[in-house]
């Protein structure tokens, strides 16, 4: 079989409610560019968040070329799926989607995850991943965490998944939001196993960031 006749490799996104949908964004978008056919679910809060953070107009009842065209760099390798479409490609362990991330991860859908209760296509698709055992990477991002938030994770933990929160490291001196988005995203690529862009990867301080500090 050619190359060009070989079927494109799928990884699945979850995107939900949770504050720092740009990290959602972001990780489609660096996807999208190591070639992969992409596979989003926006949440229903998802869609509110993007509103509230980053002024993105997206109806959800527009169609998924129109959101994918909105919300992502290169639409045409995005697949947009509704949350309530548990008929779609994520949702079966026979479709070739070979890992699924949930960025940013609200609290209940990793409360859903943990338990095993699927409302929607996020958590069915999440379940596909720990019941086939494909990676499984879950990006929360709140603070302070209450004990059922920990013993949740620790759940999880034990069943297989990645529980990467959204907490970026500042050794890389960043000078903008979207360094600290990168960061994210880098090390989200890298327990999936995949190339880190070069743009994201760290190779040592160079010399003009290393400074004595004072007294």
């Amino acid at each position: 079989m050619r190359e060009s006749e070989r079927a494109p490799r799928r990884i699945a996104v979850g995107i939900t409610g949770s504050s720092g949908f740009r990290y959602g964004v972001a990780l489609v978008d660096s996807l999208c560019a190591l070639g992969f056919e992409t596979h989003v679910v926006l949440s229903g809060p998802a869609f509110k968040v993007a509103r509230l953070e980053e002024g993105y107009e997206v109806d959800p009842a527009r169609s998924p070329d129109e959101i994918a065209e909105k919300l992502f760099a290169d639409p045409s390798r995005v697949r947009i799926h509704s949350v309530e479409a548990v008929e779609s490609i994520p949702s079966s362990g026979s479709s070739g989607v070979e890992a699924m991330v949930v960025c940013p991860c609200s609290m209940g859908t990793l409360a859903r995850i943990a338990h095993g209760y699927s409302i929607g296509l996020i958590e069915r698709a999440a379940d596909v991943a720990l019941k086939e055992g494909r990676p499984l990477v879950l990006v929360p991002r709140e603070t302070p965490l209450s004990v059922l938030h920990l013993e949740n994770m620790i759940r999880l933990a034990r069943a297989g998944a990645i529980v990467l929160p959204a907490s970026p490291g500042f050794y890389h001196r960043p000078r903008r939001i979207s360094d600290l988005v990168a960061f994210v995203v880098a090390k989200i690529l890298g327990r999936l196993g995949l190339e880190i862009p070069e743009e994201l990867r760290w190779s040592g301080p160079s010399e003009s960031l290393v400074e004595e500090e004072g007294p």
